[in-house]
């Protein structure tokens, strides 16, 4: 019955981020305008002890980001992946659009993976894997602004 349970729940999550996410065109690489022009990165570092980099180019979100770092605040970042390299985050093959992040509490599991393990599995991402390509790191933190490429 418990996995049932599970497996139930782990449809219902990925059910509705097919349905909140964003249609699949908004997801691609983000074309360099005058959003980013504006905007800010920050750095994420997990519990494996890699780094990250986020860029957002949302005011009310770069400041909530500029808030978080400075009062050392645990906040689960949740955002949509593109499975291609960023200028900024050379060393990964994904990024995350940043007309999609935001910041939470609580996130639901079937999106929490850490930051190699989500790398060495993009060929998986989209389906049972990050469902709708969200992506909620756990054990993320935001630890500093960075500067721009």
């Amino acid at each position: 019955m418990r996995r049932l349970s599970l497996k139930l729940g782990t449809l219902a999550a990925a059910t509705l981020l097919a349905f909140t996410a964003a249609p699949a065109g908004s997801a691609q690489a983000v074309a360099p305008t005058k959003a980013a022009a504006n905007a800010a990165y920050f750095n994420l570092r997990d519990i494996t002890g890699s780094d990250f980099t986020l860029m957002l180019n949302n005011p009310e979100k770069i400041k909530e980001a500029r808030e978080l770092v400075r009062t050392g605040e645990h906040k689960i970042v949740i955002g949509r992946i593109v499975k291609t390299s960023a200028a900024y985050n050379p060393q990964w093959d994904f990024h995350v659009n940043p007309d999609t992040v935001s910041f939470a509490d609580q996130a639901i599991e079937v999106c929490d993976a850490t930051i190699p393990y989500t790398n060495d599995h993009l060929d998986e991402a989209g389906g049972p894997f990050l469902p709708g390509l969200y992506w909620c790191p756990w054990t993320g933190r935001l630890t500093k602004e960075v500067s721009a490429p």
